[in-house]
């Protein structure tokens, strides 16, 4: 690989380890909160353990984060230097105040481990509201930064020397943050409660008595069933933005090369860009017009209208955007299954076990969420390509001219390697731990 590709490489390998410590860093402390409340409200010894489990699991998946966040910071400068000095004024304010997000998480995650006890009930589960809020705001205010990458804001000329200059306030909130920021959130929302589905619907089809479970999937069900609902609804805003201000990247999501009336929207398939067909997909007239657009008559750009040199990825980004709707779809379409089996439980008064084929069906697609999550971003990132920030700096301009970068690549892939294998070892004793101890029971809570 050439210097150019070893620096994306690393980077894309620390942002797809990173962003799984991100998204349950937003939304796992959610779930403790709410089991926490449930405690105080019950006084049900299974959610106060719950609630333990859930904080210690957070914990581990917050030093690892802050780990991996760190190694972001410092490739930030050091293989992205000339993107950080041309545009430090444009994302600074965001970086910053992600920075007082990130310490305030850190200052309540210990008060919330060490305080129980030791503290009042009420402060210490507004110590956890912190962690969940403060969590949330450091996803929203990187996010920014990356909506500014996409559809920058806020070009106010020209220095003496030629770089851009940005006002700061107009940068930060670029025409695309509130479809990007939603979207991300509740893909972290729902990437994270679905594994915690996923996990105990798992231990359900072992031990169906076992309360903690059903309490724990009682909890974990309804967010990622609402989230997995809402997401596509999200996704299909985002996309008719994209397709006002992003069109090179909702034409290589798609692969439409040539400019069309009535585009049809086309379901799998291989893109054959020489011929601008999409050989083995399943067409459905008009649909990417109605999606774009609104309009199933309106013109879609497609990429004979941007110079080559410009094209992102076709394939590429066309494959993970397949792979972000399907799964997406796939969870959406489970949500409104076991939506629709809990509310007819719900009317029989049905507190016996959970049906068997639902519960194997949650716990085989709880990973989809983690899969559109990392499929969603490469679409984000490669669609970009081949700007760093659109329009104004291309990333081959931006990357470092520091010629030995094979080294680094495989020593933090090693890392990551010994870091993932780390976690997952912590939480499977955490995860077997909350199964061992957890009491059977007679009938659902």
């Amino acid at each position: 690989m050439d210097a150019l590709t070893y620096a994306r490489a690393q980077m894309g390998l620390s942002l797809a380890f990173h962003i799984v410590f991100a998204a349950v860093g937003v939304a796992l402390p959610a779930l403790m909160v709410i089991a926490d409340v449930l405690w105080l409200r019950t006084r049900d010894p299974d959610y106060l353990e719950l609630t333990k489990r859930l904080a210690k699991g957070t914990s581990i998946l917050f030093a690892v984060g802050a780990v991996s966040g760190t190694v972001l910071s410092f490739e930030l400068g050091l293989l992205w230097p000339r993107f950080m000095g041309t545009f430090g004024e444009a994302v600074g304010l965001p970086f910053a105040l992600e920075g007082f997000a990130f310490f305030t998480e850190a200052i309540f995650l210990g008060i919330y481990l060490y305080g129980r006890g030791r503290v009042s009930e009420r402060f210490h589960l507004a110590a956890g509201v912190a962690v969940a809020v403060s969590g949330a705001a450091s996803a929203f205010l990187v996010t920014l930064v990356n909506a500014f990458m996409n559809d920058p804001a806020g070009f106010m000329g020209e220095t003496a020397a030629g770089l851009p200059r940005f006002e700061p306030l107009a940068a930060m909130w670029s025409p695309s943050w509130p479809t990007q920021t939603v979207h991300v959130l509740l893909s972290s929302y729902e990437a994270t409660a679905w594994a915690m589905v996923g996990i105990h619907a798992f231990f359900l089809l072992r031990a169906p008595g076992r309360a903690l479970h059903r309490k724990a999937l009682a909890i974990a069900l309804p967010v990622a069933c609402l989230t997995a609902i809402l997401q596509p609804l999200s996704g299909d805003r985002a996309a008719k933005h994209a397709a006002l201000a992003q069109p090179s990247k909702l034409a290589a999501a798609e692969a439409l090369v040539h400019t069309t009336r009535a585009a049809p929207l086309h379901l799998g398939g291989w893109p054959d860009l020489a011929t601008g067909e999409i050989r083995g997909a399943i067409s459905l007239p008009r649909g990417l017009s109605f999606l774009a657009h609104g309009d199933p008559n309106s013109i879609v750009m497609g990429l004979d209208m941007i110079p080559r040199r410009d094209w992102p990825p076709v394939v590429a980004t066309r494959t993970a955007f397949q792979v972000m709707v399907g799964a997406g779809t796939a969870l959406a379409g489970l949500a409104l299954v076991a939506g629709a089996v809990v509310l007819r439980r719900r009317r029989r008064r049905d507190d016996g076990p959970w049906p068997r084929a639902l519960l194997f069906a949650l716990a085989a697609a709880s990973p989809l969420g983690f899969v559109a999550l990392e499929a969603g971003w490469l679409v984000t990132e490669w669609g970009r390509q081949p700007w760093v920030v659109r329009g104004f700096m291309r990333t081959a301009d931006a990357v470092t001219p520091f010629p030995y970068r094979a080294a680094p690549f495989w020593i933090f892939t090693c890392v990551y390697l010994f870091l993932g294998v780390a976690v997952v070892y912590l939480l499977a004793r955490q995860i077997v731990a909350t199964h061992r101890g957890a009491p059977e029971s007679t009938h659902a809570h």
